[in-house]
């Protein structure tokens, strides 16, 4: 068996080192793949781990400097000028497997030029992973090999894909300020603002949530003995919870048959304003329009004085100091007592 092997094809050479286990491009180390088969399963294993955005990115990248690579290889031929230099890279690629590739309206003055690009390797992986739109790593390849030729920066824009259904891929190249360095910051970027809306939504739903449970929760109705009730409040009341309060306190009292309604207030001594008040002052008329009495427990020095400043009137309610003070009064209104 030959253990070593060269060949040369539209000038370039290769070689096949069996006995090293190696395989050289015009002197270099290089490999093989499958394309449709290996390569195909490179590609769709960082899609699936690093996502759609990020592998675009990741090839882009890849690809302009690996073409910036290329690029410093042949401009630093003797006597090869930016067209020559264009040739045999197309010829060296078509070689090597990468497709037909032909620079059109090249303009080395302007730094301008298109690369018709048909049957390449990634057009052929895109088509193995039933994609719908071509990739980004031959395009900014020879945004890469060009920015080395004409020694200023170049961008691309694909104005077709052969996957398109289009014979060839047409790439524009041009100056621009738009570098890989930024569209890495761009995902980033948009990474974070992914992650932000992430966390908003998840605040949206459990600021819903709990606000569910503070519905469940808040000013619970407690049916302590027939005839009364007890809702103890508690922390501060807005209007949104204010009308809950209401709302559940109204719809109850009829089907526990109360007579009496003991407002505990003990836990508002730190949260009680002249909008409590008010509110406590409007639950009580209420009641007693349904006819439930409506006694008040737990009132502080602090929430006496904030009551006088509020004007707001409460001589028609009977308060207590303590709970259980306001159950033994509503008890002896039914006469009865506890033993």
């Amino acid at each position: 068996m030959t253990i070593h092997q060269s060949i040369n094809v539209g000038g370039l050479n290769f070689e096949w080192d069996l006995e090293q286990g190696k395989f050289l491009f015009e002197g270099r180390d290089s490999i093989l793949f499958w394309t449709a088969s290996a390569m195909r399963m490179f590609f769709d294993t960082i899609e699936e781990i690093a996502g759609e955005d990020a592998t675009g990115v990741v090839m882009e990248t890849t690809g302009y400097r690996q073409g910036v690579v290329v690029g410093e290889y042949f401009s630093g031929m003797d006597n090869v000028d930016i067209a020559g230099a264009a040739e045999r890279i197309a010829n060296t690629y078509a070689s090597a497997g990468w497709g037909l590739a032909q620079i059109h309206n090249l303009d080395e003055e302007n730094a301008t030029l298109e690369v018709h690009l048909k049957n390449s390797w990634e057009y052929k992986i895109n088509v193995a992973q039933n994609k719908k739109k071509g990739g980004l790593f031959l395009p900014a390849h020879y945004a890469g090999i060009f920015t080395k030729l004409f020694g200023r920066n170049i961008w691309y824009k694909v104005e077709q894909y052969q996957i398109e259904g289009f014979e060839e891929s047409i790439i524009r190249y041009f100056p621009s300020d738009e570098t890989i360095e930024e569209n890495i910051h761009r995902l980033a970027r948009l990474n974070e603002a992914r992650q932000i809306r992430q966390l908003e939504n998840l605040v949206e739903e459990k600021t819903v949530e709990l606000k569910m449970l503070v519905k469940e929760i808040s000013s619970p109705i407690i049916p302590v003995l027939e005839g009364i009730v007890v809702v103890p409040l508690l922390g501060t009341y807005d209007e949104e919870r204010a009308d809950e309060l209401m709302i559940k306190t109204l719809q109850n009292l009829p089907k526990y048959k109360a007579e009496y309604l003991v407002l505990d207030l003990t836990g508002l001594n730190n949260n009680f304003t002249q909008q409590a008040a008010s509110l406590i002052e409007k639950l009580g008329a209420t009641a007693r329009m349904i006819g439930t009495e409506t006694v008040l427990v737990g009132i502080s020095p602090k929430m006496s004085m904030v009551i006088t400043e509020s004007g707001i009137d409460i001589s028609g309610f009977n308060c207590f100091q303590t709970l259980q003070h306001g159950i033994h009064f509503a008890l002896a209104q039914k006469g009865r007592s506890i033993l």
